[in-house]
């Protein structure tokens, strides 16, 4: 088993060049952020996921969370982790201030987060659903519902979940049936829920479930949900906690992978209904919830990058220390080998990429939300829904090859338990389905946030690279110049399928959902590839000003140079994919299959 080593200078790298850190620092209600203090941040985290995190990774997967009688008991180490992860004060890292968080820029805790998903992707869930319901209540919720449950959500005391999916409704949420009848200052709610992450634990002392419900008088379909605020524990007045709520994990889900997340099946209402708080107004559950998902949907992107980097490191290590045959360079183990070679430069490349777009979009969330000026505020957070369903999509799209590709540098080992390669692909096998599946995406991506709008955002950004591009044509440096050739290539398929979708959505809808998903690998191959080229361009502008690591800075422009290569290349036949596939994708009757 390898150890996991936090990529501290990528990760720094990749901030400052298209993150824009210190543009980022410079934001109103940022300026105590510097480039050193983020830096020490990062040592720090990488120094927890290593020491505390990454050693029962392995454990969690093996002995997984464990339910009895309604009960849940974490892997053993989860529980002194998580009070130690609390105590040094990362649980509420990325909260605002007012509720005990730290308020720093998402730049910087996407930065942190990455770790914990890299080193222990089960444990990391627990955070990143408590942090996506802090954010739904503090923008939808009441005054009085946030001071009493906000500060102990931050503080790790309690964690929350999202409960939105039901037995019969799956990702139909206009079928989903649970109730909440109006009872004084509160509601009862009841019903069935399903694949509820980090539902039911001994963590912490108290879950605050956010559920989706019908109200009495309802409309049917989505317009007819409300969200509601229903405690694990009740709390008082005066804060302390009071008796247990009418609510229950009846089962945990035996899972592919992530075994340390204890996935619940949760019951509401066995005894007379569940007390329940409404979080804004009646009806507007799902856009109340979406605050949450577009959140975790973020996250769950970074879980692709994460699982990545982890997969990445291990096939890597592996591969530096694995004596087999007789190699093309003349090294003593199978990195000289070049099919592995090609498979560490392939993930290399993908993850330098996915974390330049990770990184990129969470600089533009800053800006949408603290830049001074309105418009530039409102042009950042139009790049932000139109990056969502990219970074979710495509970065973990591409965690299932990378991990695949981790255990096929193992080789027979790789299918063996015991190394470790095979858990990084079960565990990133999740990614592409929850919190909306890859087509759910791919189907936003087309529709909402390029259709709607006539593919203005994406039109502007189109514009913005394809200046990069041709700047980058002109480079003196021969590797940059190739990598923007290969760049400006890429950008026309891109905008070829841009404008075949834009003509075609209204009259071809199911031609154009057919290609939705190739649109979506399509879209981040491109906006991962103009990144991964401005990283180059950067690193060869250093290089030639003789500042940084020169043996890094080679490397990156190396890394880039094989995603133009090997990655970039592919965007024409994804544009092919997108206009000309609908056609053989709806040629067969059902009974044709």
């Amino acid at each position: 088993m390898s150890t996991y080593s936090a990529p501290l200078r990528d990760m720094l790298f990749t901030m400052k060049e298209v993150g824009g850190l210190e543009a980022v620092c410079a934001l109103p209600g940022f300026e105590e952020c510097s480039a050193d203090l983020v830096e020490s941040i990062l040592e720090e985290a990488g120094k927890f996921a290593a020491g505390v995190l990454d050693p029962i990774n392995r454990v969690g997967d093996v002995q997984g969370a464990r339910w009895k009688d309604g009960v849940v008991n974490a892997a053993d180490g989860f529980k002194e982790a998580y009070a130690s992860f609390c105590e040094t004060g990362w649980n509420g890292m990325p909260a605002a201030t007012e509720f005990g968080g730290q308020g720093l820029p998402t730049l910087v805790s996407t930065a942190v987060l990455e770790m914990w998903k890299s080193t222990n992707h089960a444990f990391s869930l627990c955070q990143m659903l408590t942090l996506g319901a802090v954010e739904a209540i503090s923008h939808h919720g009441s005054e009085a519902l946030k001071a009493r449950f906000l500060p102990n959500m931050v503080a790790g005391r309690w964690t929350g979940t999202m409960n939105i999916t039901e037995p019969q409704a799956g990702s139909d949420l206009s079928v989903i049936r649970s109730r909440a009848v109006p009872e004084g200052d509160h509601y009862r709610v009841s019903g069935n829920k399903i694949f509820i992450t980090w539902g039911e634990h001994d963590l912490a002392e108290n879950i605050i479930h956010l559920v989706l419900a019908r109200l009495p008088d309802a409309p049917a379909g989505v317009k007819g949900l409300s969200l509601f605020l229903c405690p694990k524990f009740l709390v008082n007045e005066d804060g302390s906690l009071g008796e247990r709520n009418d609510l229950l994990c009846t089962s945990l889900e035996h899972k592919l992978g992530i075994h340390g997340s204890p996935t619940a099946s949760m019951s509401f209402g066995e005894k007379g209904g569940a007390i329940g708080y409404l979080v804004g107004e009646p009806g507007a559950g799902l856009a109340c919830m979406f605050t949450m998902m577009n959140h975790a949907r973020l996250n769950v992107g970074l879980e692709g990058l994460g699982v990545s980097e982890r997969a990445y490191q291990h096939a890597r290590a592996y591969a530096l220390e694995r004596v087999q045959g007789r190699t093309a360079t003349g090294s003593k183990t199978i990195i000289g080998h070049p099919d592995v070679r090609r498979m560490l430069m392939d993930s290399k490349a993908k993850v330098e990429a996915m974390r330049a777009l990770a990184y990129f979009a969470a600089g533009q969330m800053d800006r949408a939300h603290s830049h001074p000026e309105g418009d530039e505020r409102a042009q950042a957070q139009a790049l932000v829904d139109l990056l969502i369903p990219v970074v979710k999509g495509w970065c973990t799209d591409n965690a299932l090859g990378i991990a695949s590709d981790g255990v096929q540098v193992h080789g027979g080992m790789g299918f063996v338990e015991e190394t470790g390669a095979a858990q990084y692909l079960r565990d990133a096998r999740i990614t592409t389905i929850y919190e909306g599946t890859t087509a759910i995406q791919a189907n936003d991506l087309i529709g909402r946030k390029l259709a709607r709008e006539g593919g203005k955002t994406m039109g502007v950004l189109l514009q913005r690279m394809e200046a990069d591009a041709r700047r980058l044509l002109d480079s003196q440096d021969a590797a940059v110049a190739r990598i923007g050739q290969s760049l400006h290539a890429a950008l026309g398929a891109l905008e070829g399928a841009v404008q075949w979708l834009l003509a075609n959505s209204a009259e071809a809808g199911a031609k154009c959902a057919a290609g939705s998903v190739p649109f979506l690998r399509l879209s981040g191959t491109v906006i991962g590839g103009w990144l991964s080229a401005l990283l180059a361009d950067a690193a060869v502008r250093q290089l030639a000003a003789g500042q940084g690591d020169a043996s890094f800075l080679r490397a990156k422009v190396a890394t880039a140079a094989h995603f133009a290569a090997h990655v970039l290349v592919q965007a024409g036949a994804l544009r092919d994919t997108v206009v000309n596939g609908g056609d053989t994708t709806m040629s067969l009757a059902d009974d044709q299959f």
